[in-house]
């Protein structure tokens, strides 16, 4: 049986690691068949083609075929056209390698999620048209964990299952949702934002960062975010 070939289909880089002495393993977001294990051979030799265009957060057309198991071997790779700007400079750079690490995190091999894909796409968007970072980032976190399936509740409180108040305070777990609360961190505005994905004030994203934090911790089930320890030390010299 021969192998199944795919032909000039629409990628990212998301990772990479050297293999054997001149090859490459890659970790791939595709358009059609979501997140997969690329072997680009030969391709750290000094004249390699396909060197200079294999890179983060820049749109590929890759064609590969089919291995064994969840591994493919890369055949061809050249830049999507019309391509926009990939470079991502300062804190941007440094969300894109987070984005790429949630990625990792909560799609499994082989699962196609096209609406993933475009959501990445924006986001990268975003990023490099100087767009606030942090909102950037909070949008793709709450859609990114509604699209695979771990979307979150919170326009109504979990006792009362009345719609959340934005003059309100509550707390916040991520197994319940938001409960009305005299003393509670979150305010019920911060929630409306979050649903809405527009952030208007700081107070907003401060607060919606810490519950995607909590969300995506929950998740994550004691697995470590190398990039976020790195952003921090960055916000923090910027």
């Amino acid at each position: 049986m021969s192998e199944r070939l795919v032909t000039l289909q629409p990628g990212f880089l998301i990772r990479h690691w050297p293999y054997g002495e001149t090859s490459l393993l890659t970790d791939v977001l595709t358009r059609d068949f979501g997140r997969i294990s690329i072997l680009a051979r030969g391709l750290r030799k000094p004249k390699s083609k396909m060197a200079g265009i294999l890179r983060p957060f820049f749109p590929l057309l890759l064609s590969y075929g089919a291995g064994r198991g969840e591994l493919h071997y890369l055949s061809h790779a050249e830049p999507q056209f019309p391509a926009f700007d990939s470079s991502l400079h300062g804190k941007a750079l440094f969300c894109g390698f987070y984005i790429n690490e949630l990625i990792t995190h909560f799609l499994h091999q082989s699962d196609p999620h096209p609406e993933v894909f475009e959501l990445y796409q924006q986001t990268l968007l975003a990023l490099q048209n100087g767009d606030e970072v942090e909102s950037c980032l909070r949008c793709f976190e709450v859609n990114l964990l509604e699209l695979v399936g771990y979307g979150l509740d919170i326009r109504y409180d979990s006792q009362t299952h009345q719609l959340v108040e934005a003059d309100r305070k509550y707390h916040f777990s991520v197994e319940r949702g938001p409960t009305e609360a005299v003393n509670g961190e979150i305010n019920g505005a911060t929630l409306h934002a979050l649903h809405s994905r527009q952030f208007k004030d700081k107070e907003s994203l401060m607060q919606a960062k810490k519950i995607m934090r909590m969300v995506i911790d929950f998740h994550l089930q004691g697995k470590l975010l190398k990039s976020r320890e790195t952003i921090a030390k960055i916000i923090k010299q910027l």
